[in-house]
């Protein structure tokens, strides 16, 4: 296993050497003058030239590579051009509110979709089944702001029960995070549990049809045993695949759900970024979701080594 874990790591390096290669000529090979456009179309000669001095960029290309990947080996991504604050500390600040909001979605989704999908495959046909498959049709068919604006207009205008939007830290009282946390939870799990009820229910009633889960059910062992050791726990690998790429998906991609909610997290940072052109922002979000994304890749293997001992690498 640990031969196998690095090996994972080192062909990893290759990937994200890649990555760094884009996000730095993301801004060296934007057509027109990089300086002209942060400054702006107003700016004079002499700001064009101090934003060239400060950004290298009268230095040779491959100076300025090595100046810049050396400084993001050790920490440093730059500095936002429209705040002038440190891009590690914007996302430091923005980071607790998605990822708070994508492990809420991610827990809650698998404990409500697995075992519906469980059951829709051992009731396979039936009127549970064609309730779960009608609820993936529905969670995939509504966009996520309608389901956001529907949970808004009956728990918060109606109701009253929770607050509209806004985030509160964990560190300020469990209570005061959580009820602000569960309608955008909520709002996100919709699809998140459609998707994976359906993978689920498909791979375990493909178990379902083998050879060892008949034999098991000849020899008389208990139907949930059945179910859960030897049906699920076979069927869990593309389960798993399903539910770290929804992960590294939450990561990067709740981009809407944060602005229903008014959530300060790292997707409308981004989007924020990419409207203000605040190239330095820009390059460190592209370079943490690649990171996040190639981290999520090697857990899903090791899970994948752990959960079924005949894959070996």
């Amino acid at each position: 296993m640990f031969g196998y874990l690095v090996r994972r790591v080192l062909a990893a390096i290759p990937v994200m050497g890649v990555v760094a290669v884009f996000v730095f000529l993301l801004l060296r090979l934007t057509p027109g003058d990089p300086a002209a456009i942060i400054a702006g179309d107003q700016a004079s000669p002499e700001q064009l030239e101090r934003i060239r001095i400060s950004l290298g960029l009268n230095e040779p290309i491959y100076t300025q590579f090595f100046t810049w990947i050396g400084k993001v080996l050790r920490g440093d991504l730059g500095v936002s051009l429209i705040s002038q604050v440190p891009v590690v500390q914007m996302i430091g600040q923005r980071i607790e509110p998605t990822v708070s909001l994508a492990l809420s979605t991610i827990i809650l989704s698998i404990v409500v979709a697995v075992p519906l999908g469980v059951i829709a495959a051992w009731k396979h046909g039936s009127l549970v089944d064609k309730g779960v498959m009608s609820l993936s049709v529905l969670g995939f068919s509504i966009p996520v702001f309608v389901i956001g604006y529907i949970l808004i207009q009956i728990f918060a205008i109606e109701l009253k029960w929770l607050p509209v939007q806004g985030f509160r830290s964990l560190s300020r009282g469990l209570w005061p995070f959580f009820e602000r946390a569960l309608l955008p939870t909520l709002t996100l799990s919709f699809i998140y549990i459609a998707l994976i009820a359906r993978m689920t229910r498909a791979a375990v009633l493909d178990v379902l049809g083998e050879d060892y889960v008949r034999t098991a059910r000849a020899k008389g062992i208990a139907e949930h045993a059945v179910l859960l050791r030897h049906a699920l726990r076979n069927a869990a690998v593309p389960v798993i695949t399903v539910i770290g790429t929804g992960f590294a998906l939450l990561i990067s991609g709740v981009v809407v759900t944060e602005s229903v909610f008014n959530l300060p997290g790292i997707g409308r940072l981004t989007v924020d970024a990419v409207l203000a052109r605040d190239y330095p922002v820009i390059q460190g979000m592209i370079l943490l979701t690649s990171g996040l994304y190639v981290l999520i890749n090697l857990l899903i293997d090791v899970a994948y080594t752990l959960l079924d001992p005949r894959i070996r690498y």
